[in-house]
């Protein structure tokens, strides 16, 4: 690892899976480098854990799932054969990144981050919180509304293979059967496709590369337990999806209906009383704006909390299980909702393609990797033509 080639590598491989991403400055290229390279030399092979008379029993387990979770994804969901997810690091924190996003207050358009190889992505990903929080810090005295969150794990897309390739890790090696599983697909698929500059596009197809894949495991694979186990687990995350989804068609109709013409855009000195009178409807439009948004808002946060009394009341989740769905929403803004689009905007596109390819694998990721290809607005348009004509909303569950 002493010549710059590989270096230069893994500084481009860090542009990741819904996980961290690339920025501009030499000292973010080092921090990600330093980062990684610490998280890799922290890795060793399974076997040489499992070989290990301190291993832990439960940890041990796992490791043994993983194992068999690594075939399962290569000999019936037909991804990546290679280094990744062979190897086990105990990093010593609650995360493997920290992504920040960011948005303006009327748009849930997210901030973009642009790199020469991966293209514009709209988040930026930081080994060490504190900078996160410093990076988000500084976009809000910007004027942006920001976001900083933990994850558990991301991608090099393949690139860093002939390093060992990217690892189990204790960010999510304790995750129930069926969640843990879920994830480890979600990343092996970030290998199988990547299109530039799409976010959108790049994890919604991991998304549903997971749930179709682990829906697959858990019936074929799974105790009846660890199916039940998910099953409420995948019920909650549905629900809150739904949710979440309809706060933001409320959001985007709010800032839809109140953006200003660029004609009508204020100005500080108005030159004439038509300038003038435009300046103050828009002043009246943005209150107006102001306030719908806060509604908004307060309809959502008043929506999660009566399904989350539900939730407690007939599915018998605990205050430790909602804990991150509580603080996802005590930290909702645009930010938040607009990177969550991220991961479900494209899936039943996915889906459905699955499908109309005869849920045959090969022949799917080869109709997805055409769709990669395509240039953005034309990609867009074969997404769209792809998603199922909607049914009537059903109540959330």
């Amino acid at each position: 690892m002493r010549s710059p080639r590989p270096l230069l590598l893994l500084a481009a491989s860090l542009l990741l899976s819904g996980c961290a991403s690339t920025g501009q400055s030499l000292a973010y290229y080092w921090q990600s480098v330093r980062g990684h390279l610490q998280l890799i030399h922290a890795a060793e092979p399974i076997d040489t854990w499992l070989a290990r008379g301190d291993t832990s029993q439960p940890l041990r387990d796992r490791l043994q799932l993983a194992q068999e979770a690594r075939r399962f994804a290569v000999t019936e969901l037909a991804l990546p054969d290679n280094a990744s997810y062979r190897r086990y690091a105990d990093l010593g924190r609650r995360a493997a990144v920290w992504n920040v996003v960011a948005a303006p207050p009327d748009s849930l358009t997210l901030h973009r981050w642009c790199f020469p190889i991966t293209g514009c992505i709209g988040y930026r990903g930081y080994f060490n919180e504190a900078d996160a929080r410093a990076e988000a810090d500084r976009l809000a005295t910007e004027g942006l509304e920001v976001g900083v969150y933990g994850v558990p794990a991301y991608s090099t897309l393949g690139y860093m293979n002939w390093a060992g390739g990217d690892p189990l890790l204790n960010t999510f090696i304790g995750w129930p059967e069926g969640e843990f599983v879920r994830l480890l697909f979600h990343e092996l698929a970030h290998q199988v496709v990547y299109a530039h500059g799409d976010t959108l596009f790049n994890e919604s197809f991991a998304t549903a590369v997971e749930r179709l894949g682990v829906a697959r495991w858990l019936a074929e694979r799974a105790t009846p337990q660890a199916r039940a186990d998910y099953a409420r687990g995948d019920g909650r995350r549905n629900a809150f999806r739904a949710l979440t989804r309809n706060a933001r068609e409320r959001l985007a109709a709010v800032y839809a209906a109140h953006a200003p013409r660029a004609s009508e855009a204020p100005a500080p000195a108005p030159a004439s009383a038509a300038a003038a009178v435009a300046a103050t409807e828009n002043a009246a439009a943005s209150a107006e704006m102001a306030t719908l948004k806060q509604e908004a808002m307060q309809t959502f946060r008043a929506d999660y909390a009566a399904l989350r009394a539900r939730w407690i009341a007939e599915d018998g989740a605990t205050p430790a299980q909602l804990a991150g769905y509580d603080r996802w929403v005590a930290e909702a803004n645009n930010a938040t909702f607009g990177a969550q689009a991220a991961y479900d905007e494209w899936v039943p596109a996915f889906e459905a393609l699955f499908e109309r390819e005869g849920r045959d694998w090969p022949r799917f990721y080869d109709a997805v990797k055409r769709l990669a290809a395509l240039p953005h607005e034309q990609r867009q348009a074969a997404m769209r033509a792809l998603l199922p004509t909607p049914s009537p909303e059903k109540p959330l569950a």
